[in-house]
C-alpha cells in the first residue's frame, strides 16, 4: 500500500460482542459491492478485490480493501486508479443513504445488491453504540490520506436496514404484478396511515379487474406516502383523482378480494360527469 496505491478503508467501532456472522457480512459486502462495481466499469475485469483485516484493537476492527484496478503505472494511471476508489466510495455511501430518507430507494438497484446493503449494516444495527467508517484512501509520501468517506451509527444503521427490507419486500411484489399500469380510482378514501400490507380501510375500484370496489392494500411505504398526498395536503378532490398503478390482486375462489398496490405511475385528473 505504500507506493501510492489506494486502498478502502473500513473501520468497525464497537464497545461490546458482535455475532462473529454480522462482523464478517460487514466486511465482505462492501467487497461484493466494489467487484460490482469494478465489473461495470470493466466487464473484462476477471480478478476481485482482496480484503485484509490490518488491526484489531480494543473497540475498533480495522480492515483494508485492496481494490482491484486495471491502471496502476505512471502518473496519470496512478491518479485514475486513486479516482476510481474515491468515485466507489461516494457511491456506495449515496445509495446506502438512500434509504436514511423516508421512502428513499437507491436507484437500478438489484436484489443482490440489497443482500449487500442489509449485510453491509446488520452488525452496526444489533449492537447499540457501534458505528462503521468507510474511506478511500489515498498514499503519498508515506501519508495515508482520506479523499472521500462516510460513516453511519446504530440508528442510521436500523433505518436502512428496515428500508432495504421493504424495499426487497417491493421488488418481490413487482415481480408478481398482476396488473401493470391500470386505472385505479377512490369509492371511500381515509387520512390514517396504515401499516404497509395491512388493509387500509380503503375502497377502489379498478375497472380492468371488477366492477366492484375493493379493499386497498399498499405494498410499499412509497406508495402510500404518493397517494395519502393526494387524499389528505393536495387540494383537488381525491374522487376526481385516477391513479395509474401497478398492482397485484389478492384473490378467495377466484374472485378478487383486495387490490395490493405495489407501484404509482401517474395521477390524472378524471372528467367530469358533463364532459363525457
Amino acid at each position: 500500500m505504500e507506493g501510492g496505491r489506494p486502498y478502502i478503508s473500513l473501520t468497525l467501532e464497537v464497545d461490546q460482542p458482535i455475532e462473529v456472522g454480522d462482523f464478517v457480512s460487514a466486511f465482505t459486502s462492501v467487497a461484493a459491492e466494489y467487484n460490482r462495481f469494478a465489473r461495470q466499469m470493466h466487464p473484462d475485469a476477471d480478478k476481485d478485490a482482496t480484503l485484509y483485516v490490518s488491526e484489531v484493537r480494543q473497540g475498533s476492527i480495522i480492515a483494508q480493501l485492496i481494490p482491484w484496478l486495471p491502471l496502476l503505472g505512471g502518473t496519470i494511471e496512478g491518479m485514475s486508479a486513486v479516482l476510481t476508489v474515491e468515485d466507489f466510495v461516494r457511491r456506495y455511501g449515496t445509495r446506502l443513504s438512500a434509504y436514511l430518507q423516508p421512502g428513499g430507494r437507491a436507484e437500478d438497484v438489484t436484489r443482490a445488491e440489497l443482500q449487500d446493503f442489509s449485510e453491509q449494516v446488520a452488525a452496526i444495527a444489533a449492537t447499540p453504540g457501534s458505528k462503521l467508517e468507510l474511506a478511500a484512501i489515498e498514499v503519498k509520501n508515506g501519508v495515508h490520506e482520506a479523499k472521500a468517506a462516510f460513516k453511519f451509527d446504530t440508528s442510521q444503521a436500523r433505518e436502512i436496514q428496515e428500508r432495504v427490507a421493504e424495499h426487497r419486500r417491493e421488488l418481490e411484489h413487482t415481480d408478481r404484478v398482476d396488473h401493470a399500469r391500470v386505472l385505479m380510482v377512490f369509492t371511500q378514501s381515509n387520512v390514517k396511515t396504515t401499516p404497509v400490507g395491512k388493509r387500509t380501510g380503503e375502497l377502489v375500484s379498478i375497472e380492468a379487474v371488477s366492477p366492484v370496489p375493493r379493499p386497498l392494500i399498499y405494498a410499499s411505504e412509497m406508495a402510500e406516502q404518493r397517494i395519502k398526498h393526494e387524499i389528505v395536503e393536495a387540494s383537488d378532490n381525491v374522487y376526481k383523482k385516477g391513479f395509474i398503478v401497478d398492482v397485484n390482486v389478492e384473490e378467495r375462489g377466484g374472485k378478487p378480494v383486495a387490490y395490493r398496490v405495489t407501484n404509482i405511475h401517474q395521477v390524472i385528473d378524471l372528467p367530469d360527469d358533463d364532459d363525457e
